[in-house]
C-alpha cells in the first residue's frame, strides 16, 4: 500500500451479495464513494493516458485552460491569454494567490518547471511525445519554448503552426515544483497539485481517498471526502450502489440494469460519448499483415449483436476511426456483417482454414465479455482466438516495449480524446511515430500518406483545409483496417438520488469537484 500522506485511513467495504435491502438508502455521512470498473494506473498527471487515472488526478491537479459544457476553452489556472497575429506565441496571465497543497506558490516559474520535466525525454513520460515534432530521419525537437516573463505571465512560443495547441495544453496539469524536486518521478505516490481535493491515501490497485483542500482558491468542496474505488466486477458495483456502500458507479452495464429497475432511489444516466470501441490488429503478425485478412475479420463481426449484448442497444456502429462527437468526423461505408464475404477474403488471402490468435483485454467483467464475443465471431471464419485478461499494470508492462519484444496480437480496448481534438483521436493510436513504447499504436500501423495527412493538419488553422485533410485520413485508415471497428457507445453511469454534482464527461472522465450529498 502506498501512502500519499502520513495520515492514512483504511477503507473497509463490506457487502452481503445475497441480501440487498429493499428499503430506500439514505446517506449516513458526508463521504462520497465512486466505484469504477477501470484501474487507476498512476497519480502522476504527466504520465497517464487512461481515463480512470485522469478522473482521479483531476480532483488534485488543474490545467491552465479547460473546457466549458459546450467544449469552448475557458481559463482555470490562467485567467486570460493572448495569441499573436501569426498564431505562434501564446501569452497566459495567471491567477494570483494560488498555492499548491504543500504551500508552494503557483506562478509562471512553476509552469516552466513542469514543462522542463515534460520536455525532458529521459523521464519517459506518456505526455511527452505530444510536445515533440518527429522529423523524417527520426530525430525529434520540442514544439514549444516556455518562458516566465514575470511572476504571473508565461509565454509559449511554438516552433511551427500547431492547430491543437490549446487542446493539448488542457491536458497538462501542474505539480508543485518543490514536490517534484523532492520526489522526482516518484511523484506518483505523493500527489501535490492546486486542486480542490488533497490526496489522503492511494492504495495502488485498490482505491484513492481525497479530502477537501481547505485553502483552495475556488469554492471549497462541500463533502468530507471522495473515495474512488476500483471494482472490476459489474455485479459488485451494482450491489454496492443498492446498499449505499457506493454513491455513484461507472459504468452501469446493460446486464445490470434489470437489477435496479424500478428502484426510485437510483438514477441511470446516459451521455453521448467520444469513446471508440475497437480491437487493434498487430500487422507484424504474419496473417494480420494482409489487408484482406483484416477486412475479412471486420466483415465477420456482427456489430448489431455486439451493441445489443454489450450496451443494450445504447450505442452506434463505428463508421470511422473518429467518433461523431469529434470535429472533422467523416463517416465511411460500414463493414456490414457478411460471413460469405469474410470467407471469400480469407480464401483469397490463403487462410481458408484460418489460424490462431490471442486477444488481450482488461480483467473487468465487461471487457472480458466483449473480447469473448469477438472470439466467438471470428471462430465462424476459422480464426481461433484465446482471450487473455490482464490487470492494467501488467498489460502496460507488456504493451509498452520495443517492437522486437512485442507479443501482443489483438487488443480489445477503447479510446477517448480527453482534449476533444481530431488529432488526439487518432495520432497516439495510428501514427507510425506512436508505436510502443512511445504510445499506443499497437497495430504497428505504418502508412506514409496517413502520417502526412495528420502532420499537415497539425500545421493548419483553416477549418476547410482541416476538414479535407482529416476526411482523407479517415478514408485511408478505414480502408487499411488496422482495427476491428466496433462501436461508439454512450457513457452510462448510475447514482443515488441524494447525490448531486457528479456526472460523466463524453470522454468517460468522472467530474466530481461539485459533489454534494442532500441532508
Amino acid at each position: 500500500m502506498k501512502m500519499c500522506k502520513v495520515l492514512a485511513v483504511v477503507l473497509a467495504l463490506t457487502m452481503c451479495f445475497g441480501m440487498v435491502s429493499a428499503y430506500a438508502v439514505t446517506p449516513t455521512d458526508n463521504d462520497v464513494v465512486i466505484a469504477i470498473e477501470g484501474n487507476m494506473s498512476s497519480m502522476d498527471p504527466h504520465n497517464i493516458t487512461d481515463t480512470s487515472a485522469i478522473s482521479a488526478t483531476r480532483g488534485m491537479y488543474e490545467p491552465l485552460v479547460g473546457f466549458d459544457e459546450d467544449r469552448n476553452f475557458i481559463g482555470i489556472l490562467a485567467e486570460t491569454w493572448d495569441i499573436s497575429d501569426d498564431g505562434l506565441t501564446y501569452t497566459f496571465h495567471l491567477r494570483d494567490g494560488i498555492k499548491f497543497h504543500d504551500g508552494t506558490d503557483f506562478n509562471a516559474d512553476a509552469v516552466v518547471a513542469n514543462f522542463d520535466r515534460i520536455l525532458d525525454e529521459s523521464n519517459g513520460l506518456r505526455r511527452t511525445p505530444n510536445w515533440y515534432v518527429t522529423a523524417a530521419d527520426g530525430s525529434s525537437t520540442p514544439r514549444v519554448t516556455v518562458t516566465a516573463e514575470d511572476e504571473s505571465t508565461v509565454t509559449f512560443v511554438l516552433n511551427e503552426g500547431w492547430s491543437t495547441f490549446l487542446n493539448k495544453l488542457a491536458l497538462i496539469t501542474y505539480i508543485s515544483p518543490a514536490a517534484l524536486e523532492e520526489y522526482g518521478n516518484d511523484i506518483m505516490y505523493h500527489p501535490c497539485g492546486t486542486g480542490p481535493f488533497v490526496c489522503e491515501e492511494w492504495s495502488e490497485g485498490n482505491f484513492l481517498k481525497m479530502i477537501p483542500n481547505t485553502d483552495y482558491w475556488g469554492d471549497i468542496p462541500s463533502v468530507d471526502s471522495i473515495t474512488i474505488q476500483e471494482v472490476p466486477e459489474a455485479g459488485t458495483r451494482t450491489a454496492m450502489l443498492q446498499t449505499g456502500e457506493a454513491d455513484f458507479i461507472y459504468p452501469m452495464t446493460s446486464d445490470q440494469e434489470g437489477a435496479v429497475a424500478g428502484d426510485e432511489d437510483i438514477v441511470i444516466d446516459s451521455v453521448p460519448s467520444n469513446i471508440m470501441r475497437y480491437v487493434t490488429l498487430n500487422a507484424d503478425v504474419e496473417a494480420l499483415s494482409d489487408v484482406k485478412v483484416r477486412q475479412a475479420m471486420n466483415y465477420a463481426i456482427d456489430k448489431n449483436a455486439y451493441i445489443a449484448l454489450m450496451y443494450n442497444g445504447d450505442a452506434t456502429i463505428a463508421d470511422s476511426v473518429f467518433p461523431p462527437t469529434i470535429s472533422y468526423y467523416a463517416p465511411q461505408t460500414v463493414y456490414e456483417y457478411d460471413l460469405d464475404k469474410a470467407k471469400e477474403l480469407m480464401e483469397e488471402a490463403g487462410y481458408a482454414d484460418g489460424f490462431d490468435l490471442t486477444i488481450w483485454c482488461d480483467n473487468a467483467t465487461q471487457e472480458i465479455k466483449g473480447a469473448t464475443f469477438i472470439q466467438q465471431q471470428l471462430a465462424q471464419i476459422g480464426i481461433n482466438v484465446e482471450v487473455v485478461p490482464y490487470d492494467v499494470g501488467s498489460m502496460d508492462a507488456d504493451i509498452y516495449v520495443e517492437r522486437d519484444e512485442a507479443t501482443i496480437q489483438m487488443w480489445y480496448v477503447n479510446w477517448s480524446a480527453s482534449d476533444f481534438s481530431a488529432d488526439s483521436t487518432v495520432r497516439a493510436l495510428l501514427h507510425s511515430s506512436m508505436e510502443p513504447p512511445v504510445s499506443a499504436n499497437t497495430a504497428y500501423y505504418e502508412n506514409n500518406e496517413f502520417d502526412k495527412l495528420l502532420d499537415d493538419a497539425l500545421a493548419s488553422a483553416d477549418p476547410e483545409v482541416l476538414a479535407d485533410l482529416y476526411a482523407q485520413a479517415q478514408a485511408v485508415a478505414w480502408a487499411d483496417c488496422p482495427w476491428l471497428f466496433l462501436a461508439v457507445d454512450n457513457v452510462r453511469s448510475a447514482h443515488q438520488t441524494y447525490l448531486t454534482g457528479v456526472h460523466m464527461d463524453p470522454d468517460g472522465r468522472i467530474v466530481y469537484e461539485d459533489a454534494a450529498i442532500a441532508e
